[in-house]
């Protein structure tokens, strides 16, 4: 294996942490606020690592524009999604959970 194809195993491996991250976060979190966080942070930084690590061995420009592009319309669809969910929560009376809810 060449030291292109190490650091694009790196930056998958990365990602992939980061997207198990997200769905422990989402789990294990108390409520929908704090899971959507986890989600929008962890899975926009592991789908970042993951498209640097697939452009990096990419064999044509036009792969890594799709990759970026993908990306880019993740993060604006994820941003989005996040606060209508949080915004219609927060009209149903979904509090944010405190210490004093255990």
């Amino acid at each position: 294996m060449s030291a292109t194809d190490w650091l694009s195993a790196g930056f998958v491996s990365a990602g992939t942490v980061f997207f198990v991250a997200g769905t422990i976060g989402l789990l294990r979190f108390p409520d929908v606020y704090s899971r959507l966080h986890a989600l929008g942070k962890a899975d926009n930084l592991g789908l970042g690592l993951l498209v640097i690590g697939l452009a990096i061995s990419a064999d044509r420009l036009l792969d890594v524009v799709h990759l970026v592009l993908i990306w880019l319309l993740v993060l604006v669809s994820s941003a989005t999604t996040s606060h209508l969910i949080a915004r219609n929560a927060l009209k149903r009376g979904v509090s944010p959970w405190t210490r004093s809810d255990r």
